[in-house]
This record gives C-alpha cells, sequence and structure tokens, in this order.
C-alpha cells in the first residue's frame, strides 16, 4: 500500500509520506534553492514514482493470490530492509544512530503502525477492488492534518488546507456511499473500511514522525525502523492470521510480490529520498494526488474492475483534496 509524499518537516501539514506509498521519511529539509521550480527530470521522475506507489495496490491483490496477505506483507518488509541496509552500507551511510540518538522507542512504535497498517492494507485487498482500496488508503491527510493541528503549534490547519480536507472527506464519503450501491456490498464496505482504517494508521505513523525524536534522524533509519520491526512481527504471526499459509508461487504471483519489496520498498523509497534531497519537498508533494489515480486506472487496466461514474467523482474528490493540502 508506499505510496507514500514529503519529508517529515518539508511537507505541508497533513501531507502524505511513505510506503506502497511514499516513505515516511524524516527531517530530510529541501535545499535553498526549494522555491524554483522543478526541473524536467524531476518532474518525470516524480510522476514515475506516482505511478509506481499506484501500482502497488495492483500487485499486493495479484500476489495476494500466491502468497497468504500477512505473510506477504511480512516477506515484503524483509526483502526491503534487506536490499535497504545493503544499500546503506554500499554508500557508506551508518544505521547504527539508534545506539545513541534516543530514537529506538519512537522507531518500534512507527514499525508496529508500519506494520499494522500494511495487514490492514493487504487483508482489505482480499475483500475489496485494489481501485477502491487506493482510494481509502490515501484518506491519510485527513488523519494527519488533524493530528498536527493538536500537537504542532506551528502546522494549525489553514484555510486551503481545510478546504481539501474537506473535498478529499467528501470523496470518501462518495467512495463508502457507491459500495453501497453494489451488488454483494458487505464483503466490499469491509474491505473499504479496513484500508480507510490502514490510511489512519498510515496518518498515525505520519505524525509520530513529525513530533517524535524520528523528526532529526536519518531518513534511511526511520525506513528501516518500519521496514524491520514490520518484518519481525509479521512474519512470526502469519501463521495465526493467515488462514493458510500454502503458496501458490507462479511467474505472476512472483513478479507481482518482487515488484512490490524490489521496486516500491526499496527501489521506489530511494529514488524519493534522492528527489527530496535536491528539491522542494512541498512541491514533490504536491504530485501525490496523482498516485490514486493511476491506482485506480491501473485496477481498471489490469484487473478490469468495474468504475461507476460515482465512483470516478469520489476518487478525483480525493485526488483534488490532497492536491489542494499539498500544494506549495
Amino acid at each position: 500500500m508506499d505510496p507514500r509524499g514529503a519529508s517529515a518537516q518539508g511537507q505541508a501539514g497533513g501531507g502524505l509520506d511513505r510506503t506502497g506509498h511514499p516513505p515516511q521519511s524524516s527531517a530530510m529539509s529541501s535545499p535553498a534553492r526549494g522555491g524554483e521550480p522543478l526541473p524536467p527530470a524531476a518532474v518525470g521522475l516524480m510522476l514515475l514514482l506516482c505511478a509506481s506507489w499506484g501500482l502497488n495496490m495492483v500487485a499486493v491483490k495479484i500476489g495476494n493470490t500466491g502468497i497468504p496477505p500477512v505473510l506477504q506483507a511480512g516477506l515484503r518488509s524483509l526483502v526491503g530492509a534487506l536490499l535497504l541496509g545493503a544499500w546503506c552500507r554500499w554508500r557508506g551511510i551508518s544505521l547504527d544512530g539508534w545506539r545513541r540518538d534516543g530514537t529506538m522507542p519512537a522507531g518500534l512504535l512507527a514499525g508496529l503502525l508500519f506494520g499494522l497498517e500494511f495487514v490492514l492494507i493487504y487483508v482489505g485487498l482480499g475483500f475489496t477492488s485494489a481501485s477502491r482500496a487506493v482510494v481509502f488508503v490515501y484518506g491519510a491527510p485527513f488523519f494527519v492534518a488533524l493530528g498536527v493541528h493538536w500537537l504542532l503549534p506551528d502546522d494549525r490547519l489553514t484555510g486551503g488546507k481545510a478546504l481539501g480536507l474537506a473535498i478529499a472527506f467528501g470523496g470518501l464519503a462518495l467512495a463508502f456511499a457507491d459500495g453501497f450501491a453494489r451488488p454483494g456490498n458487505a464483503r466490499m464496505l469491509l474491505g473499504d473500511a479496513l484500508c480507510l482504517l490502514a490510511g489512519a494508521f498510515w496518518g498515525m505513523t505520519t505524525v509520530l514522525v513529525k513530533v517524535s525524536s524520528l523528526r532529526t534522524a536519518r531518513p534511511e533509519l526511520v525506513l528501516q525502523y518500519q521496514l524491520a520491526v514490520s518484518a519481525l512481527l509479521l512474519i512470526p504471526v502469519a501463521p495465526w492470521l493467515d488462514a493458510s499459509l500454502m503458496l501458490r508461487p507462479t511467474p505472476l504471483v512472483v513478479a507481482a510480490f518482487l515488484y512490490q519489496a524490489v521496486g516500491v520498498a526499496f527501489i521506489s523509497y530511494t529514488a524519493w529520498f534522492w528527489l527530496v534531497s535536491r528539491h522542494s519537498a512541498s512541491r514533490l508533494a504536491a504530485f501525490s494526488f496523482l498516485s490514486p489515480l493511476f491506482g485506480v486506472l491501473a485496477g481498471a487496466v489490469l484487473l478490469r474492475e468495474p468504475l461507476e461514474p460515482l465512483f470516478l467523482l469520489a476518487a478525483g474528490l480525493v485526488a483534488v483534496g490532497i492536491w489542494q493540502v499539498n500544494r506549495p
């Protein structure tokens, strides 16, 4: 499910941060030239990242057909953590700051929230469509904005952000209304609710990064907390939470899993860190509205999921609301 986003200091309040969507990053500040327009190369890479985060829901749903959901979530985190650790070692980036910087308690909590978020996403996708899941998960800005409004005096809701949240909330309400009108809506609504709850956990993790010692930690360490802790939690409990541990590793299932673990959890997050270190985080975050749109399109094209006019309107409202919250 990053997908993501912006750095904890650089993003506008209520913005997006990580996972199947963009990663929860720490206080990686944008350079002084952050007020300048993004160059075409940065725009192109950001569009590619948004597409990859939107496509992640489709990959999860395909992976669920051959790998039990909780086990798949744990294995995804494990592979991502191992690759991130190897990459940091190759680049000479130390991840042992947790020994002396006091971030371990917050990091463990971030990993727990991250793991719960992805359990809800992976299980929820067993009941609802990828198109619907991506819209509900990207309800996260609503929870972020409320959290930082109360916890960070310098990050209060402004009129523009409140308008964006109202638009996004209206889109989520319409999406639920569309679910009530569909056949077999009980299962679909359960999946929708699980994915919306996952968005709430995503929002809580974002707020935690903003208000805790993780705010000043290296972004790679913050991400590693989430990947490593969630892997250590989810893999051992998979036998109790998954209905079955039977694996059906078809080529398509393996490709979908590798896309999540290598393409999203490692490559896309690394590219995101690179972008945020060189360009305005708020300008980059403004592109995050495209992720749910890409996700809806991917579900329709690749999984042939039906798209009703009311749901398309709902997805559009969520995207507009996210853009309004994150725009520079």
